[in-house]
């Protein structure tokens, strides 16, 4: 089990080696009052399915997020098409 924190420290410790800036990406994390209705952790327990369907994750954590960034590397043209075009508009999302 993982922090969000330490996903995002782990995500931007990928991006120094691939996209190395002089500074440290994590430099970029920036703190926020959670949003009302948060979760408080997010855990996984892929035994269920496992047992149920007989499917096995073929990755491990830290595999699975390089090859997640990556792919965005590979598609950063891509990315920011959508991102130009989607209605987020940058403000906070959850409950009120």
């Amino acid at each position: 089990e993982r922090s969000n924190r330490q996903v995002v420290e782990a995500i931007c410790a990928l991006l120094d080696q691939r996209l190395p800036q002089g500074a440290p990406h994590s430099r970029l994390i920036t703190s926020v009052t959670d949003r009302p209705g948060h979760d408080r952790r997010y855990g996984i327990d892929p035994s269920r399915i496992a047992s149920e369907l007989g499917w096995r994750p073929r990755h491990g954590l830290a595999e699975g997020l390089a090859l997640t960034v990556d792919w965005y590397l590979d598609q950063a043209s891509w990315c920011r098409t959508v991102g130009q075009r989607a209605a987020y508009a940058g403000q906070r999302l959850g409950l009120v």
